[in-house]
């Protein structure tokens, strides 16, 4: 990393935590990861504090923190392991691969493969991996096989990244979105994710059959949207890589905003939160949809 680059994140660090120093141990910081993209689905990367605003429950929040930049992420790859990733094993390789080479040497990775099984293939039994060899290594431990178990593979990984140490949590999940060995709900999964301020990305490689793929597509919409994130679904199977690519980029060009919720309640109810943005040309604004009022 550069002297500038770690400059920029030391001081931004310090401001955060002075912040919630100087108001009590009492205080809560509410984070938002947020994407603004143009009508291209282009980064916008220009925009002041003053253009966003803030809202929960319909309220509008007073913005605390303002940071816009790549910052370092703890990164969950979840990779669909079951027999019916068998034709498409080379495209899952290509877009795990693509999201490594975006990988910093100041991010940490995961590595999850699933079938009706869930399995942590980091090496050497790490919980986080910072070597990209070690990353590509655990990439190539994918052998298709059995049932799948999306969800319960997103469940566990939500309750892995509780050992991340850094600020910025995702999950980005390579399937076909079938799941037919799972006993959790989908709601589960998505009321998980809100609660812990993980944002999940999909990239689906949708079966054949029209019935499995538009639940799959359904349910991957559903979660991402629900979180922050977002959902891709290539057409030929050849540009998930391509696909893979642009979603490290947008990862890496959002604006993140922290609030001091004007409710202090903990009575664990859902708080949705808005954002919106005044900008030249209406771009888009996405980030989570909420999280539940709880202690943590």
């Amino acid at each position: 990393m550069n002297s500038s680059r770690w400059r920029f994140f030391f001081l931004g660090g310090v401001l955060a935590l002075g912040f919630m120093a100087a108001q009590g141990p009492d205080t809560r910081l509410e984070l938002c990861h947020i994407t603004v993209q143009d009508k291209s689905g282009h980064p916008v990367n220009d925009l002041k504090e003053d253009a966003f605003t803030v809202f929960e429950n319909g309220v509008k929040q007073d913005i605390q923190f303002f940071r816009h930049g790549d910052i370092p992420v703890s990164l969950g790859l979840i990779l669909d392991n079951s027999s019916s990733m068998w034709v498409k094993r080379s495209s899952v390789e290509a877009a795990g691969q693509a999201l490594v080479a975006d990988f910093h040497s100041d991010d940490e990775v995961f590595v999850v493969n699933f079938d009706k099984e869930v399995y942590f293939d980091n090496p050497h039994g790490k919980d986080f991996l910072t070597d990209r060899a070690e990353i590509l290594e655990a990439l190539t431990r994918f052998e298709p096989r059995g049932s799948s178990a999306l969800r319960e593979a997103m469940v566990q990984s939500i309750d892995w990244m509780k050992k991340a140490h850094k600020e910025k949590h995702l999950l980005v999940v390579v399937t076909d979105g079938v799941d037919n060995a799972s006993y959790v709900k989908l709601d589960e999964v998505t009321r998980r994710a809100q609660q812990s301020n993980v944002a999940i990305y999909a990239i689906g490689l949708l079966d054949e059959d029209k019935s499995l793929a538009r639940d799959a597509r359904r349910q991957l919409i559903s979660l991402a949207e629900a979180t922050g994130g977002e959902a891709f679904f290539p057409r030929e199977l050849a540009d998930a890589d391509r696909i893979a690519r642009q979603t490290a980029r947008d990862i890496r060009s959002q604006y993140t905003i922290g609030y001091q919720p004007s409710n202090k309640l903990l009575d664990g109810s859902f708080r949705q939160i808005k954002v919106t943005v005044k900008a030249a040309g209406n771009p888009t604004v996405r980030t989570r949809a909420g999280y539940y009022a709880a202690h943590k």
